[in-house]
């Protein structure tokens, strides 16, 4: 027997409030009191109601969704920030239609954003590196549009939601050089990462004051692959590099397996602090020193700014999380210093071939 599907009526019924108070649920949902849209939003899911959308695009109305532009999902943060953006969104009750793109480009972004113009959806977060002049060009061609991005310099002038990368940065070099290492190898993101230049930045700044000015820098592409290549790279250039800073977890995942092949122990040898803090971190060997970015509180500090740029569209912003220093076993006082090992060169001339 096919079971009938629950209706608007049956909602109101199990949340114990109006047919009304479920359409403005459904239709504006942030003029809702949060407790009563949680409860609306309890009993959809009890009776696994389905809206008719098609009804409600033909009667012209606004469909409570939020769109999310971004890279590929396959790495780790845009792919943690998605989820929780997404999570605060439905709890919020709000949709969220996801546009996954291979470039940054303007004509690719703006065509995007025509996209969600079209299914009648008005606030959009970029969660993909943007320059500065490209992210306010985009605010200023699409003012119908409230535009938050999540990866811009912050001197841009538009509403930017990020993290304070220097706070981790710092903390990073500063602990390394308080266990004594003065030689330093930098793996960073790629060059069109904003958020990976600053990284960058930060780490160059805090050795530079600590008088520390012959650093080598190698430039990976997120993947665990990039840390593993570029570690040899480095090392071949500089065997007694004692302490390795990296620009995320994935890398460094990469990196340990490099100096392993390279029979270099870890933190005897050299020390590795990576970025992100991701949940597989603290189970590498030996568990990873690594940078916390707070992803679940940037969804929903997304969601929140969303809904009161309602009021303030287009007017600018700058708002920047905290990042904060994990300490593991993946650091501590470098030992005796090491002399160039031969099997640097073997590994070099693999990559070579690769």
């Amino acid at each position: 027997m096919t079971r009938r599907q629950a209706t608007l009526e049956d909602v109101a019924i199990e949340a114990g409030v109006s047919q009304q108070t479920v359409s403005r649920v459904l239709n504006n949902p942030a003029i809702v009191a949060e407790r009563t849209r949680k409860k609306v939003l309890a009993a959809m899911n009890t009776l696994n109601y389905v809206p008719n959308r098609s009804a409600q695009i033909l009667a012209g109305k606004a469909l409570p969704t939020f769109g999310l532009i971004t890279t590929s999902l396959a790495l780790h943060a845009p792919s943690q920030i998605a989820s929780s953006f997404k999570h605060h969104a439905e709890l919020a009750g709000y949709q969220v239609a996801i546009s996954m793109l291979k470039t940054g480009q303007l004509p690719s972004l703006q065509s995007a954003l025509n996209e969600f113009r079209a299914q009648k959806i008005n606030s959009v977060v970029m969660s993909l590196p943007l320059e500065k002049a490209d992210a306010e060009t985009l605010t200023r061609d699409n003012p119908d549009i409230r535009l938050l991005f999540l990866d811009v310099p912050p001197a841009a002038q538009v509403c930017h939601l990020g993290f304070l990368h220097s706070d981790g940065t710092a903390s990073s070099v500063n602990l390394l050089l308080d266990l004594g290492h003065r030689k330093f190898g930098l793996l960073a993101g790629p060059e069109s990462s904003i958020s990976a230049r600053l990284r960058l930045a930060c780490w160059r700044d805090t050795l530079y004051q600590a008088g520390i000015t012959e650093v080598d820098t190698e430039y990976g592409d997120w993947s665990a692959n990039s840390g593993w290549i570029k570690t040899v790279e480095l090392f071949s250039r500089h065997p007694d590099i004692t302490a390795m800073l990296v620009a995320s977890d994935q890398m460094a995942l990469g990196v340990m397996s490099a100096l392993r092949q390279i029979n270099k122990r870890i933190p005897q040898d050299v020390s590795v602090i990576g970025y992100d803090d991701t949940p597989d971190s603290q189970y590498f060997h030996p568990a990873l020193t690594t940078v916390r970015q707070d992803f679940d509180l940037i969804g929903k500090r997304a969601v929140d700014h969303l809904v009161g740029m309602k009021d303030r569209p287009h007017q600018a912003f700058n708002d920047l999380l905290p990042t904060t220093l994990v300490v593991r076993q993946s650091t501590a006082a470098p030992y005796a210093s090491n002399a160039e090992n031969p099997l640097i060169r073997q590994l070099q001339a693999l990559v070579q071939q690769l």
